[in-house]
């Protein structure tokens, strides 16, 4: 086992197989329905029971954010087995996350002053940040050092991309997470907004109508990122609750970019899921850590 423990919190949204391959722990965010009772994400409802919820009440959840406390109470037993931390976090521009990990790593700093802990703003969110988190698994698993792997780790999200779908802009625009896509308001029927994912900031991409040219337009913008390098990539294929998106996705990006891709998809969770609302879908990216490291 390890000396250094990877954390991330659940808005990477890894699928199982990553998650137990990594030995990641995950710190929960939390979901309300009615905004007066609070359920930890995975712990005290599944993602698809989220996603059935949305469907069959029609409304708009709220997150809230994991606390200090929620940190400091993973972290502790870790730093007294004299392990290191390193903890990845959703985007600080989406959420308080990042601040709360910060806050519990200085409180157990002043108790354990040579304890090292390293927090990482993601910038990214869902599979992004997941495929970053696989990527810190990854160089731990080859025991690269400490310093070098957070170091690479903040190279790595530079490089991560998400391209994806969503079926309305509602949530989005109910959830104030709208930001430079509200230039996709005023969709006709049938028209799927198209935005991209960069250094933690959502842009619109266009729309299209149908579900058949939303797909197509993100394995192309996925294609134009990567160009002929598409073997330098980790890829992940995310959905919100519709694994026929997803099978098509990954079907039809393994034969564009001529490379398997997983079918442990990223399936798309509460603090994500609230913003897109069910039925999105997207392409996450990001370069293999051999790519990135020592340059």
């Amino acid at each position: 086992m390890s000396e250094i423990a990877l954390l991330s919190d659940t808005a990477c949204d890894l699928p199982q197989s990553l998650i137990n391959e990594y030995h990641i722990k995950l710190v929960p965010f939390y979901v309300s329905f009615d905004q007066e009772t609070y359920y930890k994400e995975i712990i005290d409802i599944s993602i698809s029971k989220f996603y059935e919820m949305m469907r069959e009440e029609k409304i708009f959840p709220k997150t809230s954010l994991p606390s200090i406390n929620d940190y400091m109470e993973i972290f502790t037993p870790i730093i007294k087995e004299g392990k290191s931390i390193i903890c990845v976090c959703l985007s600080s521009h989406f959420s308080g996350s990042y601040n709360s990990a910060v806050n519990a790593r200085e409180l157990i700093l002043e108790n354990y002053p040579d304890a090292q802990i390293a927090i990482i703003n993601s910038l990214n969110a869902t599979g992004g940040q997941g495929l970053l988190v696989q990527e810190i698994g990854r160089m731990i698993a080859n025991n690269i050092a400490f310093d070098t792997i957070v170091d690479t780790a903040h190279k790595l999200r530079e490089s991560a991309r998400i391209f994806f779908f969503v079926d309305t802009l509602d949530y989005l625009e109910h959830g104030g997470r709208i930001g430079k896509a509200a230039a996709l308001l005023g969709t006709m029927l049938s028209v799927k907004p198209l935005i991209y994912l960069q250094d933690g900031l959502l842009f619109p991409s266009g729309k299209v109508r149908g579900i058949k040219k939303a797909l197509a337009k993100a394995l192309e913008n996925t294609k134009e990122y990567v160009g002929n390098d598409s073997s330098s990539y980790h890829y992940l294929i995310a959905h919100a609750d519709n694994l026929e998106y997803a099978h098509i996705m990954q079907q039809e990006l393994s034969s564009l970019l001529n490379t398997p891709i997983t079918s442990d998809f990223s399936q798309i969770g509460v603090t994500i899921g609230v913003n897109t609302g069910p039925d999105a879908g997207g392409i996450c990216l990001i370069k293999k850590y051999e790519m990135i490291l020592d340059k």
